[in-house]
């Protein structure tokens, strides 16, 4: 059988363009770099992998012994690619018009959660707009450290303004070390935090 990559690829083109007509309709007077936030924040896998659970897509994938042992992170990524892989099917299968009723009634439905608990702001985008504004300075990241093996490795990454060390913060990811340092300055230097 063949793998999913090329829908992958196809579903999130469609969901792009779909999510990006929805929000440009919806909301006139936002600029366009709240727009790509706001999008970013509902086609992001983490938000896909949660609409790929609801849907119970888990359910109907076939995957290998690993897959199916997958847990946090690796199954959410999964559950991401399988839903943008559906949407490229239902594109294919079915023309734009029902590519778009499946991305609004189970993805862009949610846009008010996402709103309403700013889940579009992220952490190193707020800390620097604010850095920009009070310090006339843009922060900079530095990997600190990293350990583990390659499958799974643990950053330490420092945010600096100017040549000041003002947090760190450890993540999977060098983008989450970065996003956690990030958060944790955010509340040392401008008294808020960001989830």
């Amino acid at each position: 059988m063949e793998n999913n990559e090329r829908l992958e690829f196809l579903g999130d083109a469609v969901l792009e363009l779909i999510a990006t007509e929805f929000l440009f309709n919806k909301y006139p007077r936002k600029p366009e770099g709240e727009l790509t936030a706001i999008r970013s924040a509902l086609v992001r896998g983490k938000h896909l992998s949660k609409v790929a659970e609801q849907l119970k897509v888990f359910d109907l994938m076939f995957l290998s012994k690993g897959e199916l042992q997958a847990t946090g992170k690796a199954k959410g990524l999964t559950l991401a690619n399988t839903l943008e892989a559906i949407i490229g099917a239902i594109y294919i299968n079915s023309g734009i018009s029902k590519a778009k009723s499946f991305i609004n009634n189970n993805i862009l439905k949610n846009i008010d959660e996402i709103m309403e608990e700013k889940l579009y702001i992220d952490a190193k985008s707020d800390f620097q707009e604010k850095v920009q504004e009070k310090y006339k300075e843009t922060p900079s990241y530095k990997v600190q450290s990293e350990t583990g093996p390659d499958h799974n490795k643990e950053f330490v990454c420092a945010v600096f303004v100017g040549k000041d060390l003002i947090e760190q913060g450890k993540g999977r990811s060098k983008n989450q070390a970065e996003q956690n340092a990030a958060s944790k300055a955010l509340k040392k230097l401008f008294g808020e935090s960001i989830s």
